[in-house]
């Protein structure tokens, strides 16, 4: 195969399923000297640690951004934890909260892990933007901004719809995508990926890099992944999120309770399965299909199908799992043997808090022993062995 050929062959391979590729033909050129020289292209990925578990959302663009290195390139996974200290705009009706510099640390402790779940350890260079941003003079950043202009920054959409509504901006906010292009300039990035709400960011990345004296990146986005509420982006934020490194039974269970609409862009952009291969499967079946393949892709087969046997049981056979957590209840209960309600729920871990419990139970999500616990039951008997189920992937079983 020639070069020509083989430039033709990555960008068909790069393309499928991306949303954007800008523009294609300096793609093009980049991978035809890239294959002439042996020289690897450094295909950005920035990821903010804006909360401590990786999505399903972020493993779209890892997909991608796996299939740049098959294809004989290095991965730079930048991660923000300087940039996160200003919050990404993107998408935003109002500023986001600053997070400090102790949450920053915490969250992304185990993001190089989550990361190598789907990139090539071998492929990536991780770095953190800390090592630039945070070494900047005042001076410095005085030049990095003359290079933009407010006008510009108020071509993009979030921003002008914010500013004629007259919601604040804050300066800070401006120097976000000023900052993620930096990023650009400093790992010399011949491509970065995001998903379609960065378009903007990374558009203004090619700028900053020509302002620098550097080639501009070209850029590749993709769709967003809708979360399991089936209306909006997958987000922790809006609760409608799956982790990549959530347990294999609570990832099959959350897939199999997406709508079924959805299907299609979660086979497309989570799978090497086409949707036209399984559309004529029975909705159910094909959901199957979908969460095996994405828990067996982070946790391997014998995990995937423990997971389809416990969802099989659980929710089909309406039977309680094989196997739960055993909670020693015996000191909450009086002379009677019996227990409040909320505290029981709280001790069992299967809440975070008395209030998280108090709404559940008048929801009508707690059982026991099968029977649903009537919202007004304060307190209930206790005997050993009996199943706490909270929800419908939740369980316990109380020991004394």
């Amino acid at each position: 195969m020639d070069i020509a050929q083989e430039v033709e062959r990555q960008l068909r391979i790069i393309e499928k399923n991306a949303e954007t590729l800008l523009p294609r033909e300096e793609l093009a050129r980049k991978i035809a000297r890239s294959l002439e020289t042996g020289k690897p292209l450094r295909v950005k990925l920035g990821i903010d640690p804006s909360a401590p578990e990786l999505t399903l959302g972020h493993a779209v663009v890892l997909r991608k951004l796996r299939q740049f290195q098959d294809l004989g390139h290095l991965a730079v996974l930048v991660v923000g934890d300087f940039t996160a200290r200003i919050g990404d705009p993107s998408g935003r009706s109002k500023a986001r909260e600053p997070l400090s510099p102790e949450t920053i640390a915490e969250n992304m402790k185990t993001y190089r892990e989550q990361a190598f779940r789907i990139l090539d350890p071998a492929r990536t260079e991780v770095r953190y933007n800390s090592e630039w941003l945070g070494n900047l003079t005042f001076a410095e950043i005085l030049v990095l901004t003359s290079h933009y202009t407010v006008a510009r920054m108020l071509e993009r959409e979030d921003f002008a719809r914010r500013f004629r509504e007259g919601s604040p901006i804050s300066i800070m906010e401006f120097l976000y995508p000023l900052a993620q292009a930096y990023d650009s300039v400093a790992v010399k990035a011949d491509v970065e990926l995001g998903g379609s709400d960065q378009r903007f960011n990374l558009l203004v990345g090619r700028d900053i890099q020509e302002a620098y004296g550097q080639e501009p990146q070209v850029i590749l986005t993709m769709p967003l992944l809708i979360g399991t509420d089936g209306v909006r982006k997958m987000s922790k934020s809006w609760g409608n999120y799956i982790g990549i490194t959530e347990p294999p039974e609570e990832q099959f269970g959350k897939i199999m309770a997406i709508p079924d609409e959805i299907m299609p862009q979660y086979f497309r952009l989570l799978t090497d399965i086409e949707w036209e291969d399984v559309a004529h499967l029975h909705p159910k079946e094909a959901k199957k299909k979908l969460a095996w393949t994405i828990v067996a892709q982070f946790y391997g087969v014998e995990e995937a199908d423990r997971a389809q046997a416990h969802f099989e049981r659980v929710f089909e056979e309406e039977r309680p799992p094989e196997t739960m957590p055993e909670v020693a209840v015996g000191s909450l209960l009086d002379q009677e043997g019996k227990a409040a309600v909320v505290e029981l729920l709280v001790a069992s871990g299967l809440v975070s808090s008395k209030s998280e419990a108090r709404r559940l139970l008048g929801q009508g999500g707690v059982w026991l022993d099968g029977e649903k616990v009537p919202a007004d039951r304060e307190r209930v008997e206790v005997r050993p062995g009996m199943i706490l189920r909270v929800g419908r992937r939740r369980f316990a079983r109380l020991v004394l």
